[in-house]
């Protein structure tokens, strides 16, 4: 796990772009790719179709450029990022669907694609805690030999009575298994997990908990989504049929505060909140369309409440 950490009053919480300073640099800038073009969920092999909040496009955020060749995608996402930013560094983010439910042969070969491209100093795997097979450890620390190497687990939650709601297909303890297994066999290997707030039923001790069970595991860095409706998802129809209400942005924000309230400082923070990339598929709610707005919103509300990150954790526990 890295060493570096947010000391309070500097910021809220350790951003990840501090994290890739400190290990780069300089500012690093992730491109979004896809690989896969499925996951197990969406094939049948859970016993279902689809998780409710999932859209035709797997969480990608750039669909326009899904269907274009893996070297196309990410020379076109450096060029347009380096002309609005100037950037120099780069991490290829196989964003798309479950990246590692595809054949270990045209893993490798895409991360050698990524690793072609000046300025690319590593690449990150979304995945499922569900799809880590035995294969991918040894192709994780071969890549780690020469390059930076993440992994970001879709965990959601770590309550199970949420995650059969959501109709995820694997366990909080498949979740918790899977970290320990990477941890162990790839101990440089940079583990992240998503999370996503506004449950029915969740509570702030659901939260609290949630970040508990991070520092137990001993994640390198959290991605903080907020439930949001997008247009055809089993999401939708629950909505419509008035059966889920998202949650409200104030409420969404003291979560996030007493999240990181309980969360060790070690652990970087990709984002507080989550934008619709989106706008024509978002159904609910609006707030969801405003990236900096709400990103300020939640900066305020962590300062007006006095939360920040590490607040109430205690490292003998």
């Amino acid at each position: 796990m890295q060493e570096a950490s947010f000391k309070p009053p500097e910021r809220p919480y350790f951003a990840i772009s501090d994290f890739y300073k400190q290990k780069f640099g300089e500012k690093v800038f992730k491109v979004p790719v896809a690989l896969a073009g499925d996951c197990p969920n969406r094939m049948g092999l859970k016993g279902m179709k689809t998780c409710i909040f999932c859209d035709e496009h797997g969480s990608f955020a750039y669909p326009q450029n899904q269907e274009k060749a893996l070297r196309e995608q990410i020379g076109l996402h450096m060029e347009r990022v380096s002309e609005r930013f100037n950037s120099k560094k780069f991490l290829v983010y196989f964003q798309a669907y479950t990246t590692t439910f595809t054949a270990v042969k045209k893993l490798k070969e895409a991360f050698d694609v990524a690793l072609e491209f000046d300025g690319v100093v590593g690449v990150v795997i979304g995945t499922r805690p569900d799809c880590l097979s035995p294969a991918l450890f040894d192709v994780f620390n071969e890549y780690l030999q020469k390059t930076f190497v993440a992994i970001e687990l879709g965990v959601q939650s770590f309550d199970n009575k949420q995650l059969d709601w959501m109709r995820r297909g694997h366990s909080s303890e498949d979740a918790k298994k899977s970290v320990a297994k990477l941890k162990e066999n790839c101990p440089d290997l940079n583990i992240g997990i998503h999370l996503m707030f506004g449950w029915p039923g969740e509570t702030l001790d659901d939260v609290a908990r949630s970040a508990e069970i991070c520092n137990e595991l001993g994640v390198d860095n959290v991605k903080l989504h907020n439930l949001h409706v997008l247009k055809n998802t089993p999401l939708q129809e629950m909505f419509d049929r008035k059966e889920f209400k998202p949650v409200d942005k104030s409420e969404y924000f003291e979560m996030v505060g007493v999240f990181l309230d309980h969360l060790s400082p070690r652990i970087a923070v990709h984002r507080l909140v989550a934008i619709a990339s989106r706008w024509d598929e978002l159904v609910a709610p609006q707030w969801t369309r405003h990236k900096m707005t709400n990103y300020q919103h939640a900066i305020d509300h962590l300062n007006q409440n006095q939360h920040y990150q590490g607040k109430v954790f205690d490292e003998t526990l």
